[in-house]
């Protein structure tokens, strides 16, 4: 009988091992992907197609495509609770899939709750999806109209950042649209060192956007009330304030860390139910943790791969150590970048085509053809 392996959730690692299965497809098992949307967003390129530098298709993987070379089934659904005594997984319209395997790469969520009115008055970074939807739909009401508006973006992490950065550089083409970046009293990127602090703070400067350095307490719908009673209007609001964990692993009895991501070893598997493995921003590994970060999750995507193809054997997964270091590229609206590696950093249009190149190469791995990739090629975001 079949062993039956059931991928939810397209992730970062969960592309990783679609490619892997595409290149060398897994006998005796069936394989499903449970995904949302029909096509996976690489948030590396995300601000630059904000900035008009790509156009939309260059930004993401068609998984029909991808899924039909590696010899998977493909649902569009989201996995909404699990019955882990059985092995079966629930979509939110309470369809059930029944699994031997199960691997979950869902990404974080926004917590939506941790500002009052966030959830009826803006737009979340996550899911991607709708962040496009809504980004096009105000690029039409801008090009209609003459009037300035104001967009306002809830976190100074590096995805609010890249944000800000690649709305105002598009706002330089004509459209009446001003920027301004909530970074909270901690300022911008409290986890980088202080010289990419520094570097970014002037790019954000430089490029007109108004940095706010005070924690956003209430949203409504024109309106971003400050913790020291101070008040912005704005037309538009973005919440990017970092990932949480959905509430549905927990709920169905995984074990979790204390912020709710499901908790893993270093073989990727679940500390509570060893069938489940994990990976990505939704999970901790509780002897390596890593940041919340498309770097950490890309790199995992190789040994899950491996692990997932053994457990399908009925071997033993093999540990896996994540680097302890990361290099980030952070994109500073034009063609112009920020390279960090540690306390390491350096600037400049040189940067940006650095960063240009490893994302192609990395969505080249998923095209429709798929080229051999050289030894510890990787993400680099």
């Amino acid at each position: 009988m079949k062993q039956r392996l059931l991928l939810a959730g397209a992730g970062h690692a969960h592309l990783g091992v679609l490619e892997s299965l595409a290149r060398k497809p897994v006998a005796d098992a069936d394989v499903t992907l449970v995904s949302p949307f029909p096509r996976q967003v690489y948030s590396g390129m995300l601000p630059g197609w904000i900035a008009g530098h790509y156009d939309l298709d260059q930004c993401v993987v068609r998984l029909a495509t991808l899924a039909a070379r590696a010899g998977v089934q493909v649902q569009l659904a989201h996995v909404a609770r699990l019955d882990l005594a059985t092995r079966t997984a629930y979509t939110e319209a309470a369809e059930p899939i029944a699994f031997d395997l199960l691997s979950i790469d869902t990404g974080p969520v926004i917590e939506t709750a941790a500002i009052a009115g966030l959830a009826e008055h803006a737009i979340a970074l996550r899911p991607i999806e709708s962040l496009i939807g809504q980004w096009q739909r105000l690029l039409a009401h801008l090009a209609d109209t003459h009037e300035p508006n104001t967009l306002t973006i809830i976190g100074g992490g590096a995805g609010g950042v890249e944000l800000a950065l690649a709305f105002v550089f598009r706002a330089q083409s004509g459209l009446p649209l001003r920027v301004q970046l909530v970074a909270g009293h901690a300022g911008i990127l409290p986890s980088f060192p202080l010289v990419v602090r520094e570097r970014l703070t002037r790019q954000l400067q430089l490029r007109g956007v108004r940095l706010i350095s005070d924690d956003a307490v209430e949203v409504t719908r024109h309106t971003v009330l400050l913790a020291d009673g101070g008040e912005l209007t704005t037309q538009a609001t973005i919440a990017a304030i970092g990932a949480a964990a959905a509430e549905w692993p927990r709920a169905s009895g995984l074990a979790t860390d204390e912020s709710g991501f499901i908790a893993v070893n270093d073989r990727l598997q679940s500390t509570s139910h060893p069938f489940v493995f994990a990976a990505g921003d939704c999970a901790t590994m509780l002897e390596h943790p890593c940041p919340k970060s498309g770097v950490y999750a890309v790199r995992a995507g190789p040994p899950l791969a491996r692990n997932l193809r053994r457990a399908l054997k009925g071997r033993s997964p093999d540990p896996y150590v994540p680097q302890r270091r990361a290099l980030y590229l952070l994109s500073a609206g034009d063609r112009y970048a920020v390279a960090s590696w540690g306390d390491w950093s350096v600037e400049g249009s040189w940067v940006w085509k650095w960063k240009d190149q490893i994302d192609r190469r990395f969505m080249a791995r998923f095209a429709d053809r798929i080229p051999a990739m050289p030894p510890g090629t990787a993400f680099c975001g």
